[in-house]
C-alpha cells in the first residue's frame, strides 16, 4: 500500500509538471529548433553559421573534431587513467623549477583542514551571505599577511601574483591621481610584465621598463625615469633572477618625486629577509602558492596583496572586517565594498569578483602551523641549500652570470650553450633541473634559472649536478 500511494503521488507530481506549472519550467529548457529560427528572422539572418561571417576564413577550423567513438563507462574511465597516469613522470620528479612557482613541501595538517566539508564545499566567497566561518577566515587570512609584510592592511586574496601586481598598480594611479607613467624594473617577472601592459597600454599609460644592469637595476638608472608624472614604480624582491634588489634606495628616490613604489616580494624569503614595509614599499604583493598550495601543473594560485591604512578605500577585491552583533557578540562582515561595486565598470574601485578564498584558507594554516621560527627556518634552509647547489654546479664548469646576493633561485651559464638539450637530459633521468631564460630574453638562451627549496637534499643537489655536469652532452 505505501508503494502505491508514493506511486500515485509521483503522478500527480508529474501531471502538475505538465499542466500548471509547465510555463515556469519551459524557462530551463534548451532552445528547439523553432526556437533558434525565430531568433534568426528577428535579426534577419537564415542560419547560425552565418553569423560568423566576420571570422576570417584561415582562423575557421576546416577539418571535423577528431572526437573517437563514444566509450562505455568502464573502457572511458579505464582511458582517463591512462592519461592521468601519464602526469606522474612529472610529480615524481626532482623539481629545481622557478620564476614564481616553487616545490616546498606543504605540511599534513594543511590537507586535513582544508579539505573539511565546511571549508572545502562552502558557498563561494564572494558574496555578502559568505558564512561567519569563512569570513572569519578570511579576516584571519589577512591578520597573518599583514604581520608578514608589516603593511597595515590586506584584502582577502587576489587570483594570483601577475593579477595582484597590476590590480595594486591601478589602485596607485587612484591614489596618486597620476594616471599616464608607471616605471617597472626590468628584473620583474616577465610575464608580470606582459600583464601590467596588458591592461595599461589600453589606458593611455606609459610603461616605462628600466632594465637591470646584469641581474639588478642601477639605483640612479631607475631615478631617472622618475617623475612629477609616474605614479608608482613597480620592483619585484628578490627579483625573477633570483637576487636582491636595493629596495630601500628605490623607495627614498621614488618618495623624493612622490612616486609610489609597488613590491613583489617572496613570502618565504621574509624569514631571513626585511619586509616590505620596512624597506618603504607602500604597497605589497606576492603569489602565495608557495604557502601551504602545490604546484598543480600551474594553477590556480593565490593572489596577495597589502598596503598602507590610507590606501584601504582604494583596496580592490573583498575586505573581511570584525565587529559586534546586535547582541554584542564578536562576529565578522563583508566591509568597505558597496554591492554594485563590481559592475560599476570603469567606475568601479576594481572589476576583481572573486577571490581565491580556499587558497587563502591554506596558507591561514600554513602560516599558523609555520609561525615566526618556522619561517626563519625555511628562508634559512632555501638560502643555505641554494647558495651549495650554486657552489657545486660552479666547480661542475658552469658560470655565474652574476654576484649579486641570492636568496633561492640563482642563474648560471652554460658555456657549451647547449641548455635546450641538458633541459631534455634532466627530463629522461627524472630531474627538473631549471627554467630556461631563453624563452623570453634570447641573450640568456644558454643560461638556467635554478631553484632550490627546503626539500631538496643533499644527495638531490648531487644529482642535479651530475646530470647538468658538462660532460653529460658530450662536452
Amino acid at each position: 500500500m505505501a508503494l502505491g500511494a508514493e506511486a500515485t503521488k509521483l503522478e500527480t507530481i508529474t501531471e502538475s509538471c505538465h499542466s500548471g506549472e509547465r510555463a515556469r519550467l519551459m524557462a530551463y529548457f534548451m532552445n528547439t529548433p523553432e526556437d533558434e529560427q525565430a531568433m534568426l528572422a528577428a535579426i534577419g539572418v537564415e542560419q547560425i553559421e552565418s553569423l560568423f561571417d566576420s571570422i576570417p576564413a584561415e582562423l575557421k577550423l576546416s577539418r571535423p573534431l577528431a572526437i573517437p567513438e563514444a566509450m562505455s563507462e568502464i573502457e572511458l574511465t579505464a582511458h582517463m587513467q591512462q592519461l592521468a597516469a601519464r602526469n606522474l613522470a612529472a610529480s615524481n620528479s626532482l623539481c629545481f623549477l622557478g620564476g614564481g612557482a616553487y616545490d616546498h613541501f606543504v605540511p599534513a595538517v594543511v590537507d586535513s583542514l582544508a579539505s573539511r566539508g565546511e571549508f572545502y564545499t562552502s558557498y563561494t566567497p564572494y558574496q555578502p551571505e559568505v558564512s561567519q566561518g569563512n569570513l572569519q577566515a578570511m579576516f584571519e587570512y589577512q591578520t597573518l599577511i599583514c604581520q608578514l609584510t608589516g603593511m597595515d592592511v590586506s584584502n582577502a586574496s587576489l587570483y594570483d601574483g601577475a593579477s595582484a601586481t597590476i590590480e595594486a598598480v591601478l589602485m596607485c594611479r587612484a591614489v596618486s591621481r597620476r594616471e599616464k607613467r608607471v616605471v617597472v624594473v626590468g628584473s620583474l617577472h616577465p610575464e608580470y610584465r606582459q600583464v601590467l601592459e596588458t591592461y595599461l597600454v589600453p589606458l593611455g599609460c606609459e610603461v616605462v621598463v628600466v632594465e637591470p644592469s646584469g641581474e639588478t637595476v642601477d639605483v640612479p638608472a631607475v631615478a631617472a625615469q622618475l617623475n612629477a608624472e609616474t605614479a608608482c614604480l613597480v620592483v619585484q624582491h628578490p627579483n625573477f633572477f633570483g637576487c636582491l634588489e636595493d629596495v630601500s634606495a628605490l623607495s627614498a628616490a621614488c618618495r623624493e618625486q612622490g612616486v609610489l613604489v609597488v613590491q613583489v616580494f617572496d613570502p618565504t624569503s621574509l624569514g631571513v629577509l626585511k619586509r616590505p614595509a620596512d624597506l618603504g614599499a607602500d604597497v605589497a604583493v606576492a603569489e602565495g602558492q608557495c604557502l601551504g598550495n602545490p604546484l598543480q601543473f600551474g594553477g590556480p594560485y593565490l593572489g596577495i596583496l597589502a598596503c598602507k591604512e590610507s590606501f584601504m578605500r582604494r583596496m580592490p577585491g573583498r575586505i573581511a572586517g570584525q565587529t559586534v552583533s546586535g547582541t554584542d557578540r564578536r562576529c565578522w562582515v563583508l566591509t568597505l565594498q558597496t554591492r554594485e561595486q563590481h559592475i560599476r565598470r570603469d567606475k568601479a574601485t576594481s572589476n576583481v569578483c572573486t577571490n581565491q578564498g580556499l587558497f587563502a584558507l591554506r596558507a591561514s594554516i600554513y602560516l599558523a602551523l609555520m609561525g615566526k621560527q618556522g619561517m626563519r627556518e625555511l628562508g634559512e634552509s632555501c638560502l643555505r641549500k641554494a647558495h651549495h647547489a650554486q657552489r657545486q654546479l660552479v666547480a661542475a664548469g658552469w658560470e655565474r652570470r652574476s654576484d649579486a646576493p641570492f636568496f633561492k633561485e640563482f642563474v648560471v651559464r652554460d658555456p657549451s650553450r647547449q641548455i635546450a638539450e641538458r633541459i631534455q637530459a634532466g627530463i629522461e633521468q627524472g630531474v627538473l633541473v631549471g627554467v630556461d631564460l631563453g624563452r623570453w630574453w634570447p641573450e640568456l638562451s644558454d643560461s638556467l634559472l635554478i631553484a632550490v627549496t627546503e626539500k631538496r637534499t643533499r644527495s638531490d643537489i648531487d644529482r642535479l649536478v651530475d646530470v647538468l655536469a658538462l660532460k653529460a652532452v658530450g662536452v
